[in-house]
């Protein structure tokens, strides 16, 4: 059942060629069995799982029940579960049991989606590699010896690994498409706005976008149906029509215009990923679609100016972590100003730490205008850049392509002691979280680097709402390709 994308296990359901129990109690029986290997899961939800999914085979039975339901589905621990931990990947909140649900997990949970329980994640969302976490890094399904990418590191491991059909994500910088690039899976992260953010912890306000990480589009199209909504309790949420995103998956590329920026393919992308990603290209061009190389002449300034708008928005949110309300508390505080410091020096981690800092000093008296202020200036520029290729009038593109990440996965190690080169892994992927703009990744190939035969994630970046748009074309090219197919060695 474990080889089942989620439109086959739908259909299995409803053919009654397994119950909603057997699923979820198969899943269960895999995470038990394997994810020692992996380190996915922070929380396994078994008991809840189970009752679920009886509540899930009743509805079938009904008749009346809505396409998720009884589809074991796990949750990033970065959304608040109502009388289940939600640690964040943090010290701080190691204990944290919220009363209350996401709006991601209730739109599930009325769909009838059961939950296996909660991902491991880069601490607070803080990173690329997943190596942050306080419970311990997620290793890559490709090779253990690897990371899979941050910060939703434990969606795409368990995913990969076959340990769950499908898991929620968020992405800040990149953080469901570089890590389902790393792992070989379909990611998606919908307009800013698109998804409800309440109570979805926050790291960056401005740029945080919940989304789903599946093996397919059409995976994705059916998860993203369920959680894109309006909600009045989200106040960056837009009123906007949800269509169904499986309509238009069929549709053909002809006519379609895929813009190429020149500066992806520049200094620092690995040769072989740019060999897999101008594949994809020709591929395209068979599918019927027009190749044209555009510009996005601020691209080189994303990592800068997102690495002092991120840190301030940060410094702001993580500021409500005191020890005072809750979280973690340091024991016998001398003074209230004890009781901050040593509680939030205890349970922070070192990327954590370094961000709040960053991000206090951009905010500070005498370098707001320097830094922060000049930084929202640039991020105006590199959206510009984006409305000026969609924009009929002038460059004219219906879709961006180009590589997700500049490297496969690399070594745990190989960058935590440079936080610069572990930035720069999201180089691709940064400019369309500071423009608020859709964009996904699926898997173009796999390549041979010094830790292995590993995958290779393409990137492709749409217009503002238009999803619908994005998941075609990235399932029309696995129509064709069967890179998404692809299994980790000695899944089974």
């Amino acid at each position: 059942m474990h080889n089942k994308t989620i439109a086959e296990l739908i259909q299995g359901l409803r053919n009654k060629e397994f119950t909603s129990r057997e699923l979820t109690q198969h899943y269960l029986d895999r995470i038990e069995r394997l994810d020692s290997n992996y380190n996915s899961f922070i929380t396994v939800t078994k008991d809840s799982a189970l009752a679920q999914a009886d509540a899930a085979d009743q509805r079938l039975a009904a008749g009346e029940a809505p396409d998720l339901c009884g589809i074991p589905i796990a949750h990033k621990d970065i959304f608040c579960t109502d009388g289940v931990r939600t640690s964040c990947g943090s010290k701080m909140l190691e204990n944290f049991v919220p009363p209350y649900n996401a709006t991601v997990v209730e739109n599930y949970l009325a769909q009838g989606a059961v939950m296996l329980g909660k991902t491991n994640m880069d601490e607070f969302a803080m990173g690329s590699s997943n190596e942050t976490s306080y419970f311990g890094a997620v290793k890559n399904p490709w090779n253990t010896d690897c990371v899979p990418g941050g910060s939703s590191g434990g969606s795409a491991a368990c995913v990969a690994a076959q340990l769950a059909p499908a898991a929620t994500a968020t992405d800040t910088g990149g953080s469901i498409r570089q890590p389902a690039a790393l792992c070989g899976l379909t990611g998606l992260k919908p307009t800013y706005g698109r998804v409800s953010r309440w109570g979805m912890i926050a790291f960056a306000s401005s740029l945080d976008q919940a989304g789903p990480m599946t093996r397919t589009a059409e995976d994705a199209a059916i998860m993203l149906n369920a959680m894109a909504s309006f909600d009045s309790k989200d106040s960056t949420c837009i009123e906007h029509d949800v269509p169904d995103y499986t309509a238009e998956l069929n549709n053909s590329l002809d006519g379609l215009t895929i813009g190429v920026p020149a500066e992806y393919f520049g200094e620092g992308l690995n040769p072989a990923i740019a060999t897999a990603v101008n594949a994809a290209i020709e591929t395209y061009k068979k599918l019927g679609a027009t190749i044209k190389e555009i510009t996005l002449p601020h691209t080189d300034l994303s990592v800068p100016a997102y690495y002092v708008i991120a840190p301030a928005e940060c410094s702001a949110n993580l500021s409500r972590f005191d020890g005072v309300r809750y979280g973690h508390r340091c024991e016998d505080p001398k003074d209230l100003n004890d009781l901050y410091c040593r509680s939030r020096a205890e349970g922070f981690g070192d990327e954590v730490k370094r961000r709040i800092l960053v991000g206090a000093y951009a905010l500070s008296s005498g370098y707001y205008d320097a830094y922060y202020s000049k930084a929202q200036k640039v991020r105006r520029l590199i959206k510009q850049d984006f409305v000026d290729a969609f924009d009929p009038a002038k460059a004219g593109v219906d879709i961006i392509l180009g590589p997700t990440t500049p490297d496969p996965a690399f070594a745990f190690g190989a960058k935590s002691a440079d936080p610069v080169a572990m930035y720069l892994e999201d180089i691709y992927t940064i400019a369309t979280n500071l423009a608020g703009l859709p964009a996904m990744s699926l898997p173009c190939g796999l390549i041979e680097s010094e830790n292995g035969e590993l995958p290779v994630g393409l990137q492709l970046i749409g217009n503002y709402f238009d999803e619908a748009r994005l998941l075609n074309v990235a399932h029309q090219f696995q129509q064709v390709t069967d890179f998404h197919q692809h299994t980790p060695p000695g899944i089974a």
